[in-house]
This record gives structure tokens, C-alpha cells and sequence, in this order.
């Protein structure tokens, strides 16, 4: 595409903002190898009720990933996962469900991270709040402890039944990986980035074998209060990260 058509083109596709974001969320994610292969998915609501939603096509690398070629799928329309455009059916089935089921679920960002994965494979796969990163979630993650296989239908409706209280804005998933909500592309993303953080700082202290220093839970109910009442935070992170790839000439908002 040439740059003198851009202009022209892009202001015709449907849901340009919300595209250019989730594909610049999609290229920072495979830079931070926080992606698995081309499987992994990010949705995002784009109706009042949030069952229209974009989507990543399937078995595209998150590193090749433009804000046109994103799926727009409707959670209620089953046909959507059918024909040769359709998406992963594991990532129809979960996020289909998420976006049916949660209306407060805006946008969906599913990975097998590494740090947070290993989260999930331990007997106890809670966070504790050992830091500043850690404190963010205090409360606001649910541990799923009946881990299913690949979410095809069936296992999508039951996980997303495990985020009901919208206070939950993570679900560990059990022996799989991390689901993580949020209100936009940069909340979502800006809260994976840190829960991924969070659970390094964990696992590295895990390590050395010695006593964790826990934050009492008013500090760490406090803390994540603060974060969440921060001003612009999760906006900033996403505006910088497209600054960035768009002076490296990306062509992810194309």
C-alpha cells in the first residue's frame, strides 16, 4: 500500500482507532516474546452490548499483524466460525463466550507468557502481594482450577463463567496460561504487561528459597487502588509503544 493511498483508505474501514491499537498491543506482545507461536488471541468489543468484536486471524504471527486484516466477528452469529475467514476455534470458543457472557469484558487478551504460565502450573497459583506489581492484582485475579483442554465452546462458556465479578480483570488459568480484561486495548494491555512482571518478581524470589516479605493486605488493597485512580497510565504506555513502532516505520496501522 502506498503511502499517498493511506489517507484515503483508512478513513473507510470500520473501527480504525480501535484496530491501529489492538494491532500495535499485537506486535509489542511478539516483541516481548510473550506470545505463543501463532496460536494465542486478543479481542476487542466494538458495540455497546460487546458481542461485535475484532479479532486476530488465525495462525497469523502477532509480529506480521495489521490493523485491516483483523477479523470483525459477532459473538451471537455461529456462522462467524465457519468459511475460510473464519478465526481459531479455540480462540472463537473462548472469546466468543468472554464477549456473550461478560459485557464489562471490553477487551480480551489470552497468552501462555512465560512467568505467568509457570504461575498456573503450580499447586497454588495465587499472586501474593510481594511488590508494587504484585500489589496491582491484590484481590482482582481468580485462580481456574479445572483446567478442561483446547476451549472449543464447551470450555470457553466455563471459563468465562469464572469472570462474573468484575472485579476479576485476570484469570490464571490452571496448567494453560493467563486471561486478562480490561475496559480498552490499553488497560488490557498494560495490566498483562504487568501481571507478567508481577509473576517474574514472584518466581525469581520463589528461587532463591529465602522467606517472602508480604505486603499486609490493607497496603496492598491500597496500592492497588492507587494504580488503578492513576492518571493516564495504561494510555501513556500504549501511546508511547505506538510512538515507537511508528518511528521505526511499522506497518502495523496499515
Amino acid at each position: 500500500m502506498s503511502s499517498s493511498l493511506q489517507p484515503q483508505i483508512r478513513p473507510n474501514i470500520e473501527f480504525w482507532q480501535e484496530r491501529k491499537d489492538l494491532a500495535a498491543a499485537f506486535r509489542w506482545t511478539a516483541r516481548l516474546g510473550m506470545h505463543e507461536a501463532v496460536a494465542n488471541h486478543f479481542s476487542l468489543a466494538v458495540n455497546e452490548e460487546g458481542t461485535r468484536f475484532l479479532m486476530n486471524p488465525n495462525q497469523v504471527h502477532f509480529s506480521r499483524i495489521r490493523a485491516s486484516e483483523l477479523l470483525l466477528l459477532d459473538a451471537n452469529d455461529p456462522e462467524c466460525a465457519a468459511g475460510p475467514n473464519a478465526p481459531d476455534p479455540t480462540a472463537w470458543g473462548l472469546h466468543g463466550a468472554v464477549h456473550r457472557l461478560c459485557r464489562h469484558a471490553r477487551c480480551v487478551m489470552h497468552v501462555h507468557s512465560i512467568h505467568a504460565t509457570v504461575l498456573a502450573s503450580l499447586a497454588d497459583s495465587t499472586l501474593p502481594p510481594i511488590d508494587q506489581n504484585s500489589a496491582m492484582f491484590f484481590r482482582r485475579t481468580v485462580v481456574d482450577e479445572c483446567y478442561g483442554g483446547l476451549a472449543f465452546e464447551e470450555e470457553g462458556e466455563r471459563c468465562a463463567n469464572l469472570l462474573e465479578n468484575p472485579m476479576h480483570k485476570v484469570m490464571i488459568m490452571g496448567n494453560h496460561g493467563i486471561l486478562v480484561i480490561g475496559s480498552s486495548v490499553a488497560d488490557t494491555f498494560n495490566r498483562m504487561y504487568h501481571f507478567e512482571r508481577a509473576c517474574e518478581t514472584y518466581i525469581r524470589a520463589l528461587q532463591t528459597g529465602r522467606k517472602l516479605r508480604l505486603l499486609s493486605d490493607e497496603i496492598a488493597g491500597k496500592t492497588a487502588a492507587e494504580v488503578e485512580q492513576y492518571p493516564e497510565l495504561a494510555d501513556r504506555h500504549l501511546a508511547e509503544l505506538k510512538a515507537i513502532l511508528d518511528e521505526e516505520g511499522s506497518n502495523y496501522a496499515t
